[in-house]
Formats: C-alpha cells, sequence, structure tokens
C-alpha cells in the first residue's frame, strides 16, 4: 500500500485553517520537520501521526485513509472508515480563518 502522508498532513492542517506552526506546535514538533513531511521529503514517525490525530481529534486511521492510494482502499475499508470521517469533518470549522491552501510548504 502506498501512503502519501504528505497530502493527508497538508488536507487537514487546510481543512482546521492552521499555519504550519500552529500545528507542528500541538504535535509536538518543529515547523521544518511538519514543512519537510508536507513537501514529501520526510515520511512522519507512527508518533507524529498520533500527534496529528491527537491534535485534531481524529483517529489513526482516518489519517492514514486520506494518505492512502485510492485504488489500494477496499469498500469495506471505506465502509468501517465513514463514521470517523464524519466525525472529522464535523469537528473541522466550517469557515476556516484563513482560506484553504493545498500548497506544499503552505
Amino acid at each position: 500500500m502506498k501512503t502519501d502522508f504528505a497530502k493527508a498532513f497538508r488536507v487537514i492542517r487546510a481543512a482546521y485553517g492552521m499555519q504550519q506552526a500552529e500545528l507542528a506546535l500541538q504535535i509536538g514538533i518543529s515547523a521544518s520537520q511538519l514543512s519537510l513531511i508536507e513537501k514529501g521529503k520526510r515520511q512522519p514517525s507512527l508518533k507524529v501521526v498520533g500527534g496529528l490525530a491527537a491534535a485534531v481529534d481524529a483517529p489513526i486511521s482516518l489519517i492514514t485513509l486520506l494518505a492512502s492510494d485510492p485504488t489500494d482502499i477496499a469498500d469495506e475499508d471505506i465502509s468501517s472508515l465513514a463514521a470517523p470521517l464524519l466525525r472529522l469533518l464535523v469537528n473541522a470549522p466550517e469557515n476556516p480563518q484563513r482560506p484553504l491552501q493545498l500548497a506544499q510548504g503552505q
């Protein structure tokens, strides 16, 4: 299974309208480390992925889903993750303070 945690981190951060420095502080890493993860130059450790999950109150499995290649996900996996995905979307602010920016390094 191919995972793109860079995409997952960018999407989640954008959904919450957070700057890299804000999210990095909540995760417990440096902004430069988060920048490298979001650029795909570093893979996050399980501890860092867990920190992201805790920061946004989402299950690690949801972050893994966001990082997964769509062709690698079976229909039954999607069904079991539908509720956590909905919770993440409901908890995210409807209108983030900052515009969504998915470009790397934002």
